[in-house]
């Protein structure tokens, strides 16, 4: 008797399966890095440090290699961790559970409730994405009303359009995103709180958001005291709970700050791993994952996200290296200014330095007209302020300064807004009306 037995199939599945569990070794941590050997592994991988002697596992992901070992970064603490632990690779790269049901929660840099609250999510999404097929992004033709006059009248946004928010540091960035927060027209709200101080969180939260802001809001908060690559990827889970919700169709309102504290945490990954400090001391890894992470919100052929990014402005400098990159990736800046935040003008926004690229195509012929007037109005007090001021200026001598000089405490009024004020748009349409006529 004859038997076929199909031995082919198994040998073909013995050659295409592993059926033991490869294990490397730390052999040194320097710094921010940990060197391991005996494993094979891509950049981007998480792995699992089993602690000595415990059942604790330290997630840590591949950033680089050097000679024959691998070089890993923490996602979490360290303690623990010596040479010898041995060190397991998932064969995956890092993801997080997405749903509807992240609406209204405060996430770590990982995207884990930071309440330790269990919540049900079905589906998965990968952290590093890439950004929407160019040809495959709506135009933008819509504008996305922010409840802020002066964002609204003289620099307005459209849906799906990002935006930096330029300042030094205690000139109002946080309380700005705040206002945005809660009184701008969208379906949801993501905020990612990215190396900011532990206790600007609560604060955030409980003031500048509010009960009703964080309803339809997901927080994603890695503090400053987290390691860099904790706070690299709270900007990255940020955005991509924001891609999960604009699949969906919905309208977003992305909010990240800041994009300085993101950079930052690449440039202590950077040196870590051997980049030479190029720029100011910036890795060009920097300059790399800078549009990685900015050209991922916009448009969709399903949705839109609207961006808003605080970018940190070093001794308010705005031709420093970050500021002066991000700017040339997004489609708009709205300058803050000291000088203007120390004459209790708030929000501080510096009309004549900020622009949106897009506000042309999506205003009205009656509001562009109406915001360059005003513009122009501001532009030629400014350049015969001194003259005002020291009384050199006699009225009649010139009409476009008369009428800069009338205009000017009733612009400075518009411009002004209190932070629990709610300015719907069109009411921002008739207040520029009001005082050009």
């Amino acid at each position: 008797m004859e038997y076929n037995f199909p031995f082919h199939n198994y040998s073909e599945y013995i050659e295409d399966n592993e059926f033991y569990l490869i294990m490397g070794k730390v052999t040194q941590v320097v710094g921010l890095t940990i060197l391991v050997q005996g494993l094979k592994s891509f950049v981007g991988e998480v792995c699992e440090i089993i602690v000595n002697g415990k059942e604790q596992r330290v997630l840590a992901e591949v950033v680089g290699f050097k000679e024959h070992q691998i070089m890993l970064m923490p996602l979490g603490d360290l303690k623990g961790v010596g040479p010898g632990c041995k060190v397991v690779g998932t064969g995956n790269v890092l993801t997080i559970k997405v749903g509807d049901d992240l609406l209204g929660k405060v996430l770590d840099g990982m995207g884990r409730p930071m309440n330790e609250e269990e919540i049900t999510l079905n589906s998965s999404y990968s952290v590093d994405r890439l950004p929407p097929n160019p040809l495959n992004r709506k135009r933008i033709d819509k504008i996305m009303p922010t409840g802020i006059k002066a964002i609204d009248g003289l620099l307005t946004c459209g849906e799906g359009q990002r935006i930096g928010i330029f300042s030094g540091s205690g000139v109002g960035k946080s309380t700005l995103l705040g206002m945005i927060s809660r009184y701008c027209d969208a379906d949801v709200n993501v905020i990612g709180l990215i190396g900011e101080r532990g206790r600007e969180v609560l604060d955030f939260i409980e003031r500048d958001l509010g009960e009703e802001g964080l309803k339809k809001s997901v927080v994603v908060c890695a503090t400053s005291d987290q390691p860099a690559l904790i706070r690299l990827k709270g900007a990255f889970v940020a955005t991509t709970i924001a891609e999960y919700f604009r699949d969906k169709g919905k309208k977003v309102m992305l909010m990240m700050d800041s994009v300085t504290r993101f950079a930052m945490a690449q440039r202590e990954v950077g040196l870590a791993i051997g980049e030479p400090p190029a720029t100011k001391g910036y890795t060009p890894s920097v300059f790399a994952i800078l549009p990685k992470l900015l050209e991922r919100s916009g448009t969709s052929e399903k949705g839109s996200i609207t961006a808003f990014y605080t970018v940190l402005v070093d001794g308010d400098d705005l031709n420093e290296p970050i500021s002066d990159a991000v700017r040339g990736i997004l489609d708009g800046h709205i300058v803050l200014s000291r000088r203007l935040a120390g004459q209790n003008h708030f929000p501080s926004i510096d009309v004549q330095q900020s622009i949106s690229r897009l506000m042309k195509e999506i205003i009205s012929t009656e509001q562009d007209g109406y915001s360059g007037k005003i513009k122009n109005s501001l532009a030629t007090y400014e350049k015969s302020e001194d003259l005002i001021n020291i009384g050199a200026y006699s009225k009649g001598s010139n009409p476009q300064i008369d009428r800069a000089i009338e205009l000017h405490e009733p612009i400075n009024e518009f411009l002004q807004q209190d932070v629990n004020e709610y300015i719907d748009y069109n009411t921002t349409l008739e207040m520029m009306g009001k005082i050009l006529s």
